[in-house]
């Protein structure tokens, strides 16, 4: 019987005929920081910028050998995935019907009609993915089509799994640790099920999805009450059942989570320093490098960027958040006095690094009071006690609103 091993590297070189490898860095700047031999395994530089595209290649790889005939594939999806398929099948010369929900930006939408051309069709259904899926796979049956799953079947395990020959071909060996992102489980499950006990690993979700250390909590795959869609690449509200099954025995100690604020400073550092543009997902291996600071003092590690497919649009909320988090940018709202010259005793309050970034009255509360919302900006976090030491010894009412997520959604 052929081991996984030998199922990925065929995988693997079957690949080859359709794009090339992706490359495996060092990064100096993360090296010295965190003073040990960090590479990122560049999986934001495929064809389709993310890994999802060597699952959809070799499920379809296997399906088109086993039944020559079959000439429809069916997917729902409104990112990476649908995109890995609609380049699939215009490489195989099949058809491919992809459902997305109503709400999918146009900007994923366009990005997967170029990768499939003339050989996809474009279904938009529902306002959410349950809708969404549950569409796809009526009208698949319907069809007599093959549904290609994002994660939880054996063939896109295996097709994920190339990444983790790559690194060994690469590096020569297996690394001392690797940091894998997770998500359904595809990946995580494909690379580990690769090195087997060869490495250490650590598992990094979203603090807002943590499908993986529910499933490990309560021994099976479990479907979460909520979930943030921020790091949309890794937002799953179940771990893949065949996924699971290869996680089931991992330490629930090595299962990371990363809050989305943090990610976002990750994304502007990997931005700013080195040029590397990385979607929420794909941050998520670096962004955990600071919980395993310690333990991989002296290592050779490996992060899996594990996408780049990030629409600019998304550039100031990223920066946003990553100021919050930061603690560099904070907002409150100021009980100010409605008389000549109160503007200009409160704006020689502020610091010398001090930048007002938004001034807004909200409302009169009283005929001398007006209740204004404010946005600054500084240099340094601590920058923010000394201000508000001045605001107290002046007398100035405020309540800092930074972190009260229901007014910021309104105001901020």
């Amino acid at each position: 019987m052929t081991s996984f091993q030998d199922m990925a590297r065929i995988a693997e070189r079957a690949m080859r005929e359709v794009f090339a490898e992706t490359p495996l860095q060092r990064n100096a700047h993360l090296s010295e920081k965190y003073d040990a031999d960090i590479w990122l395994k560049r999986e934001d530089l495929t064809p389709v910028r993310s890994y999802k595209l060597r699952g959809a290649f070799n499920a379809m790889r296997k399906v088109m050998e086993a039944h020559p005939d079959q000439a429809l594939f069916v997917c729902a999806s409104a990112g990476n995935h649908a995109q890995g398929v609609a380049y699939m099948c215009q490489h195989f010369g099949v058809k491919g019907v992809i459902f997305m929900p109503v709400t999918t930006p146009q900007q994923k939408i366009q990005k997967t009609r170029v990768f499939g051309g003339g050989a996809i069709e474009i279904r938009l259904v529902g306002d959410y993915f349950d809708d969404t899926l549950a569409e796809a796979q009526r009208y698949c049956a319907q069809e007599g089509g093959h549904f290609l799953a994002p994660f939880d079947d054996a063939d896109v395990i295996e097709g994920q799994a190339s990444v983790a020959v790559e690194i060994a071909v690469q590096m020569g060996r297996a690394p001392d640790h690797i940091i894998l992102p997770v998500g359904g489980g595809g990946l995580s499950s494909g690379v580990r099920s690769f090195f087997g006990p060869r490495c250490r690993y650590s598992f990094v979700e979203p603090a807002g999805g943590r499908s993986l250390a529910a499933a490990l909590a309560a021994g099976e795959p479990v479907t979460l009450d909520r979930v943030d869609t921020f790091v949309d690449g890794a937002a799953v509200a179940r771990i893949g059942a065949l996924p699971f099954a290869r996680l089931a025995d991992v330490d629930p100690g090595d299962v990371l989570a990363a809050p989305e604020d943090r990610i976002c400073t990750t994304m502007i550092e990997m931005l700013n320093i080195e040029g590397i543009v990385l979607e929420p997902a794909g941050a998520l291996a670096v962004d955990a490098l600071a919980d395993v600071a310690g333990p991989i003092r002296g290592k050779t590690v490996v992060c899996v960027t594990s996408g780049g497919n990030f629409d600019f649009e998304r550039l100031p909320e990223v920066k946003e958040r990553a100021q919050r988090y930061s603690g560099v940018k904070k907002y409150f709202i100021l009980r100010l006095p409605q008389r000549p010259g109160a503007l200009k005793d409160f704006l020689e309050i502020l610091g010398p690094e001090d930048d007002i970034s938004r001034f807004e009255y909200l409302k009169k509360s009283a005929r001398n009071f007006g209740s204004v919302l404010i946005g600054i900006e500084t240099l340094r976090p601590e920058n923010f006690s000394h201000l508000f030491g001045r605001l107290d010894a002046a007398g100035y009412t405020y309540t800092d609103i930074t972190n009260d997520e229901t007014l910021a959604q309104f105001v901020i």
